[in-house]
């Protein structure tokens, strides 16, 4: 009994091993190859899959998937002889599974080589403030390239970026100090425009200040005559309304004398000729005003006296 279990252990294994080599779960965007006896025979894809087991064998399973893959820095001579390194990265996808296991050896280093091989055929046609600044023409050049040639192994370049363009030391330090001098003299033409701005904006505004200021001025002056003419006429108005005498007027004449003498600058002051009249007209009233015979005031003569101011030593 003994030899007849065992004979039916083995064969419960061997019915096992055979259930997991025929039964085939492939992954979602994944594809694998099958090969009955060395010689390919289909591609499996997601899902499940029977296949003849100890006959058929999975060669190769392959991610459908885009894939990123960054190339270390190559170096590359420009057209005006300068070495610069170029860090790219490949953006690429597998379009056929079984173009990419037999047509190619490994696709992943064959399209590193093709990158470094047509880089330094497009970069050698250009010198290097080109390079630096054709990143999007390179890229599109680079990528028309390896999609035609990856074509036939299945692949598809997707997209090209060039990660980084470093130019030799001694070149970085010298585009350092152009580009220094360069924002200097940015900034010298933004500070001088600012300046010269300034000193339109300084002279308008004085020029608007002087013009208003000669408008507020003449505005005043007119103001200012308007009101004396009008105190003029209303003081005529009053005086003519009033309609006064001699008498009057010349006490009011004779009240003015003193001001004129006012100031201890005032040497010398004249006696106008009209105050005799004045002093006459003066004398009548006070006479009038007397009543019963009171002296009569003293009479000026016409004549213009001079009359010296005396000063106190």
């Amino acid at each position: 009994m003994e030899p007849i279990i065992i004979v039916l252990i083995i064969l419960v294994v061997l019915v096992f091993i055979a259930l997991i080599k025929t039964v085939q779960v492939i992954p979602q965007a994944s594809a694998a190859i099958v090969e009955r006896f060395g010689r390919y025979t289909r591609t499996l894809n997601a899902g499940l899959n029977i296949v003849v087991p100890f006959i058929d064998t999975i060669r190769n399973r392959i991610d459908l998937r885009e894939q990123v893959v960054p190339f270390p820095p190559q170096p590359v001579i420009t057209q005006d002889n300068l070495v610069v390194n170029i860090d790219t990265v490949i953006y690429y996808q597998v379009t056929d599974a079984r173009a990419a296991t037999y047509e190619v050896a490994s696709y992943i280093q064959a399209i590193e080589q093709l990158t470094v091989t047509t880089l330094r055929n497009i970069i050698g046609g250009m010198d290097l403030e080109r390079t630096l600044t054709s990143r999007e023409e390179i890229n599109a050049a680079l990528r028309g390239v390896l999609d035609e040639a990856t074509g036939k192994w299945g692949i598809r370049v997707n997209r090209v970026e060039l990660k980084a363009i470093e130019p030799p030391t001694s070149i970085q330090d010298s585009m350092e100090k152009q580009m220094r001098a360069d924002r200097d003299k940015r900034a010298a033409i933004l500070q001088a425009e600012g300046v010269r701005q300034s000193e339109i904006l300084r002279a308008e505004g004085e020029k608007q200040s002087a013009i208003l200021r000669a408008e507020g001025e003449a505005r005043a002056a007119a103001l200012r005559a308007e009101g004396e003419a009008q105190a003029i006429r209303t003081v005529f108005e009053s005086i003519h309304a009033g309609d006064p005498d001699q008498k009057l007027l010349s006490y009011q004449y004779l009240q003015m004398l003193p001001k004129i003498a006012e100031g201890d600058a005032n040497k010398l002051w004249i006696v106008p000729s009209e105050i005799g009249d004045a002093l006459k007209g003066l004398s009548g009233a006070f006479g009038n005003l007397g009543g019963l015979g009171g002296a009569p005031a003293p009479a000026v003569p016409p004549a213009r006296e001079r009359t010296e101011k005396p000063t106190i030593d």
